[in-house]
């Protein structure tokens, strides 16, 4: 799978009897700018095109987010915050996969070839088009299980891992 141009999405819009509108095309440009191991909820997606001064509605971004993701241009990822988030969908080598804390959210990611050649295999017999693979283990952190998670974890606890890093300007997820 090749990485996702404005001609190519252009292209396999049209193909399916859709366009290429100025919002698809910014919401492209997004993912494609996006610092490596960051995902984008459809409401983080929307608050960053605010910020930019681009009128594009919530709805707007929800549909086309939903439809990229369809077309294997974007991951749609089931993190821990009990929201979508998504990414490109980037092609082989830079495939990977998530680690995600139930508890504090935070998300890592990993490679793993052999999922990915699994999935391919699988999707071969059956004759079948890849359009994602995707493995997100759910886990609780080492501090999580160090502060006595589940029974004696205080509620108003915070991970220092997820903290040191949204202070260093880094998201979590």
């Amino acid at each position: 799978m090749a990485p996702y141009t404005a001609a190519s999405l252009k292209a396999e819009l049209n193909s399916k009897g859709w366009r290429l509108t100025p919002q698809r095309e910014t919401i492209l440009h997004v993912f494609q700018n996006l610092q490596g191991g960051s995902h984008l909820s459809a409401e983080e997606l929307y608050n960053v095109l605010k910020q930019r001064g681009e009128p594009i509605s919530l709805s707007t971004i929800y549909r086309s987010v939903k439809l990229m993701a369809r077309m294997g241009i974007l991951r749609e990822l089931e993190l821990a915050e009990g929201h979508k988030h998504y990414e490109l969908n980037q092609p082989f080598p830079n495939h990977h996969h998530h680690l995600v804390c139930i508890q504090c959210n935070q998300t890592i990611e990993f490679k793993n070839d052999s999922i990915l050649k699994q999935g391919i295999k699988q999707v071969e017999k059956e004759g079948f088009q890849l359009i994602d693979c995707q493995l997100t283990i759910h886990t609780i952190c080492p501090e999580a299980i160090r502060m006595g998670w589940p029974s004696a974890l205080p509620s108003n606890w915070s991970c220092s891992r997820a903290i040191a890093h949204s202070e260093n300007g880094g998201q979590l997820h």
